[in-house]
């Protein structure tokens, strides 16, 4: 599946270098691409998907890249986070279970 993330910059202030305290460390879990994503009928037509910036967290399966935060859209059904590097996606929680990337 090919992915292009363009960042939609916002005025708040980054927290990706924030220390992570026990309160506020994220735990991820991996998501199937084709549960966050619709159904794409072309596999080879890459899709674009609009990010919000970055978090703190860096991949867990690459270790390379910081995570971006992807908002639901056309052709995204929920919420999640985005490794570019090896378009991973990945559903963050904190450590008491709560949902952290729900409004």
């Amino acid at each position: 599946m090919n992915f292009q993330a363009s960042e939609q910059h916002t005025a708040y202030p980054s927290a990706s270098r924030r220390q992570c305290d026990d309160a506020a460390c994220l735990v991820l879990s991996e998501l199937n691409p084709l549960v966050v994503l619709d159904h794409l009928e072309d596999e080879q037509t890459p899709l674009t998907l609009l990010t919000f910036g970055g978090v703190r967290e860096l991949c867990p399966k690459c270790q390379r890249k910081e995570l971006k935060l992807v908002l639901r859209q056309t052709s995204v059904r929920m919420a999640h986070l985005f490794c570019a590097e090896c378009e991973s996606c990945f559903d963050a929680r904190y450590a008491d279970g709560a949902p952290a990337l729900t409004i």
